[in-house]
């Protein structure tokens, strides 16, 4: 069974007071190499602004490079046939101005912040692009209203002065998600976000983010753990083999022929209160 998105309709989203039809992120014949190894091969990927996407698929088929390829840490192989990458719009992007307006919360990032730094230095460093404040940074009153902010949205105001490397994984994982919002970013990009997570902590998480997608912020997700799909996301995506197998409305793509033939495993699929779970 393939499911696609016929006619990538995009969803208009308001940005500076006006609707946008521009998509968030444009892939066209999309080209990764990772040594010697393709990771992407000819990948075509359009995602409008305040869509709330999951990316699916096994271990090493290409999902994290997808991330870090917008994220703009991976570039695509120069090769002779047409191909294009744009973000809202643009193919060239200052990279401290595009991780603002794409907040980026990944595992490799959990490893820097969780350190001997406060919640509140780690939330306020995402003005600056640094890990922790320095003595050379300027922190406004202003910025640190809008880290306050940030904290109570997410209900770990109480533990701004507790150093990250004290807390749980789930609270580390809330902080950096609260670094990536002082910029009132239009997404947020989420790379496998509930690893090393107990159950707790994994459903505070899934609580956190349908309140940021309910505000309008989009999440494009990548995993590959059902459950970690929010019922806010209505779109999935798969990708096997580092190229797009299937794309269209969650409904349809999460059905047991579909994920037995991206895992290479049987399956079954139960949906309740939302959420799709395997057995």
């Amino acid at each position: 069974m393939r499911v696609t998105r016929v006619g990538a309709r995009l969803t208009p989203s308001l940005y500076n007071g006006r609707v946008s039809s521009i998509p968030l992120i444009e892939l066209e014949n999309v080209t990764v190499q990772r040594g010697p190894r393709v990771a992407l091969d000819g990948v075509t990927l359009s995602i409008g602004q305040g869509e709330h996407v999951a990316i699916l698929g096994p271990n090493g088929s290409g999902k994290s490079t997808l991330m870090k390829l917008i994220s703009r840490d991976l570039y695509p192989r120069l090769k002779p046939e047409p191909w294009s990458l744009r973000i809202l719009g643009s193919e060239r992007w200052d990279l401290f101005d595009l991780r603002s307006r794409l907040g980026l919360v990944s595992n490799d990032w959990m490893q820097m912040c969780t350190r001997n730094y406060s919640g509140l230095e780690i939330v306020l460093s995402g003005f600056f692009g640094s890990v922790g404040i320095w003595p050379y940074h300027a922190v406004t009153p202003e910025m640190e209203a809008t880290a306050r902010e940030a904290m109570e949205t997410l209900d770990i105001a109480h533990l701004a002065d507790r150093s990250t490397d004290h807390m749980s994984s789930g609270e580390a994982r809330r902080f950096l998600i609260a670094r990536s919002l002082v910029h009132a970013p239009q997404a947020l990009m989420l790379d496998e976000p509930t690893t090393s997570l107990d159950l707790r902590a994994t459903r505070e998480l899934r609580e956190t983010l349908s309140k940021l997608a309910r505000r309008g912020i989009g999440i494009i997700m990548v995993t590959h753990h059902l459950p970690d799909i929010i019922p806010e996301m209505e779109r999935v995506v798969t990708i096997r083999h580092g190229r797009i197998a299937c794309d269209g409305a969650k409904r349809d793509v999460l059905q047991a022929d579909v994920l037995g033939e991206l895992f290479d495993t049987p399956v079954e699929v139960l949906e309740r209160g939302g959420y799709y779970h395997v057995l």
